[in-house]
């Protein structure tokens, strides 16, 4: 059986830490054994190789993403959506891939799963028997179903049909209802349902059916040129409401959305995160990204969350709400983390005549190093705070260090790679400072010193 991750949405309901580039599952919020911070998708990785998982694992990602998950996980196998259009889409491309690229027999069975649940190890242990219940049962489609806690009417619930078979550890589904009202999500847990939670296992067969069924082609190659015409709907309405046959396996370990800052905080291990401190303050957590303290103070039932994308002071039991509110503030994020290092925006301003100004702070694992690129529209001023470098100025490449002040004027072309871990403050200044105004000439370190070699000459 092979997993799919899936890595999608942007989890604007932790807003301001989560953005397009750093959605929920990157924040390293979490903390490991050992006491480091980690993050949600890190944990689970972690999680998918304790229990011998990890080997069939793939994860299912926007090419915005990628740079963050090589980054926290390093060379994992990826399926990159050319765009982000839900559950189903997602799914499907997926499946297709990994059916056509490595071969596999459509009896082949595949399991997709959100990549951020809170969980024990023992949660991936039951998708690992996914796929028995699916050959023992002769099902289109076989669910993890959570034993609920709690009436809810965040989650949707599975009704199974009635007890198990003698030996089987899993349920024929009769129904499924979504997100019902509190009286409704009680009487649907006396009657024995189970929180869905996002798991499908199924054969490759009954995909390739299904869209063959909807009007859309089976192949990977097929489905990648047509992936902007799939209906951009969930898996759940797509997919599980045709199949025939479901059956269900509960589970009654952990399992946690932390898609919201109330259940978040629940799993947060200091109340206090950054700079500054909380006096008479109550069930209240604060986390500071920014370099200036905060201070609060008689909070109660508070959560307090400062980052370069804004900062947000609610009541935790209406955070989740945030999302409904945060459209006007939709712009460029102003942290990234990628592959070669992170950035951090520190300031912006549009002077009196017209020009932007952007300051960063930028830094570089050892050995990484940005592209050999230009910009029409804009200069940028480096100064170097921590570590040495090579840096490529048109055709010359010069070692530079702590307190050198590098000029890059408009149009010319310039790289730098980090001998050892590098920090530098970055201010662009131009008619527009933006991502977009950025030409590539070579991506790797080899390239730029072979051409700066020969025109050098």
């Amino acid at each position: 059986m092979r997993l799919i991750l899936l890595s999608g949405g942007s989890g604007k309901r932790l807003w301001p830490m989560s953005n397009d580039s750093r959605s929920k599952q990157f924040l390293k919020v979490l903390r490991d054994e050992c006491g480091q911070p980690i993050s949600m998708l890190q944990r689970v990785w972690q999680q998918l190789l304790a229990v011998g998982l990890q080997n069939d694992a793939y994860i299912c990602a926007s090419k915005a993403q990628v740079d963050i998950i090589e980054s926290q996980l390093g060379d994992v196998p990826l399926i990159v959506e050319p765009e982000r259009r839900d559950t189903f889409p997602a799914i499907a491309l997926s499946t297709l891939c990994l059916a056509d690229s490595e071969g596999l027999s459509d009896d082949e069975v595949v399991a997709a799963l959100p990549i951020d649940p809170y969980v024990d190890a023992s949660f991936f242990e039951s998708v690992a028997k996914l796929e028995a219940d699916l050959r023992a049962s002769n099902a289109d489609l076989a669910l993890i179903g959570v034993r609920p806690t709690e009436p809810t009417s965040k989650l949707g619930y599975i009704r199974p049909l009635a007890a198990a078979a003698n030996g089987q550890a899993f349920l024929s589904v009769a129904s499924f209802v979504e997100k019902p009202a509190h009286d409704d999500a009680m009487r649907l847990i006396a009657d024995g349902a189970l929180w869905n939670c996002g798991v499908f296992a199924f054969r490759i067969r009954y995909l390739r059916s299904v869209l063959t069924e909807l009007g859309y082609p089976n192949t990977y190659e097929e489905l990648l040129q047509q992936f902007s015409g799939l209906v951009k709907r969930s898996f759940d309405y797509e997919v599980v409401e045709r199949a025939k046959t479901i059956v269900v396996r509960p589970y009654e370990g952990t399992w946690k959305d932390l898609g919201t800052w109330s259940t978040l905080c629940e799993e947060i291990d200091d109340d206090f995160v950054g700079s500054g401190t909380a006096v008479a303050s109550d069930q209240t957590h604060v986390i500071n990204e920014l370099g200036i303290p905060i201070v609060a103070m008689g909070l109660k039932g508070a959560v307090v969350v400062a980052s370069p994308d804004g900062i947000l002071v609610a009541n935790k039991e209406h955070s989740e709400r945030i999302k409904d509110v945060i459209g006007a503030f939709a712009g460029r994020p102003m942290y990234e983390e990628r592959r070669w290092g992170m950035y951090r925006v520190l300031d912006y301003r549009k002077l009196d005549d017209g020009k932007e100004v952007l300051t960063r702070w930028v830094e570089l694992h050892q050995g990484q190093h940005l592209t050999y690129q230009r910009h029409q529209k804009r200069s940028e001023l480096w100064t170097i705070v921590e570590g040495t470098a090579e840096f490529a100025l048109d055709n010359r490449i010069v070692t530079v260090s702590a307190g050198d002040v590098l000029r890059v004027s408009q149009n010319q072309w310039h790289a730098i790679r980090a001998l050892t871990p590098l920090k530098f403050v970055e201010v662009q200044t131009g008619s527009e400072v933006s991502e977009e105004d950025t030409i590539r000439r070579f991506i790797t370190w080899n390239e730029v010193v072979a051409y700066c070699s020969v025109v050098a000459i």
